[in-house]
């Protein structure tokens, strides 16, 4: 252990230490003697601080019991500050912008207690906002998650037999038929990039990150979202072995079909939502008001507007899943050499992520189109 390891040690981790240098002195060489005599150093050195420090307090508790003076403060357990307090402190802002700027996290590594793996945490502040992002997207918030590294398969159920009633004396009912698929989800980068100006990258560190994940991050997860519907309306009308199915309705998107996708939801479809256009959505308001008949088209489901999208989705979202191998978080590369002509940096937002449907009877997918 190093000298900064071991003047973190109290009184039981010192002798546990010590107990192991004592067993592993027999079979080491000079070299790994020397470094268990300057342990041992570090350890008597450290047993003595503590001694002093309790010899302290004992003395100043005494002396407050006597009634001089006044209470001392007990030393807090910890005094290490922890990962949460290091990532709001202004020292870790600043690395994380300069980590943003430069590629290079060792600076941020360098200021965090404890170890971490993968990606360096962003800013208590930043994770806030990426958080507040996230839930703003009326579709991508519904979405199951799952943070699982490399590629996921999940599986689900194609086809299968139901129950039946067994009556004694008659003939068993026959064994179950199951037919299982698999979804398997391979993730890929979602990507957005934007120029900036030499005066964006000079803003203060929090302004910097602020615009940056504000811009690149409500981008990306727009296109998030558009690839929860194109999974959606996508998907096959029927389940296969490694495709979950997703109801057609051949029609116009109207009250009438919309009551038909909802009769082709499975039980466990229960956060039902209607997802549409905005000119979609207005039609079938219009179409209220014209008949003069106070009823609701939408059947009691949650509206959300969506443009681009073809025709209409009903269903629960939290049928699709979203794999992020790397967390939810954005992460940035800078370009500051293509176009240092212009004084202009290229800055690349990317989410690593796979989206897929994976729960059967889930939606329904009203095409906009009637069957020929």
């Amino acid at each position: 252990m190093t000298r900064e390891e071991i003047m973190r040690l109290g009184f039981e981790e010192l002798e546990t230490r010590a107990n192991e240098i004592a067993a592993e002195t027999a079979e080491a060489d000079g070299e790994m003697l020397t470094a268990f005599n300057e342990e041992l150093d570090a350890i008597a050195e450290r047993r003595a601080a503590l001694k002093l420090e309790v010899e302290t307090r004992r003395k100043a508790a005494e002396a407050v019991a006597a009634g001089a003076g006044k209470t001392v403060e007990a030393r807090k357990e910890s005094e290490t500050m922890t990962n949460k307090e290091i990532r709001n402190s202004h020292e870790y802002i600043e690395a994380f912008a300069k980590y943003i700027r430069t590629g290079k996290d060792t600076e941020c590594r360098a200021l965090l207690t404890e170890n971490v793996d993968g990606v360096v945490p962003v800013p208590e502040f930043v994770e806030g906002r990426i958080r507040q992002a996230w839930d703003n997207d009326e579709i991508f918030r519904r979405v199951s998650k799952s943070f699982v590294r490399g590629n996921l398969k999940v599986g689900f159920e194609v086809s299968a037999t139901d129950a039946a009633v067994h009556t004694e004396g008659e003939d068993a009912p026959k064994e179950e038929t199951l037919a299982l698929g698999i979804v398997n989800m391979v993730p890929a980068n979602i990507k957005k990039w934007i120029t900036v100006s030499d005066e964006v990258l000079a803003l203060g560190a929090e302004d910097f990150l602020m615009y940056i994940y504000d811009e690149l991050t409500y981008k990306i997860i727009k296109k998030a979202a558009d690839l929860v519907v194109d999974a959606i309306t996508s998907a096959p009308a029927f389940s296969t072995t490694s495709a979950v199915g997703v109801a057609h309705i051949y029609d116009v998107v109207d009250a009438e079909s919309i009551i038909d996708a909802v009769a082709q939801l499975g039980d466990e479809a229960r956060d039902n939502v209607f997802i549409a256009s905005g000119t979609t959505i207005a039609s079938i308001k219009k179409a209220v008001l014209s008949a003069h008949y106070p009823y609701d088209p939408f059947a009691g489901l949650t509206v959300i507007s969506k443009e681009g999208i073809d025709g209409a989705i009903v269903g629960d979202l939290s049928g699709v899943q979203a794999n992020m191998p790397e967390g939810d978080a954005v992460t940035f590369k800078f370009d500051d050499l293509s176009l240092a002509e212009k004084d202009l940096v290229k800055i690349v937002g990317r989410l690593y992520a796979a989206i897929a449907v994976v729960g059967p009877k889930m939606f329904a997918y009203i095409t906009g189109e009637a069957s020929e």
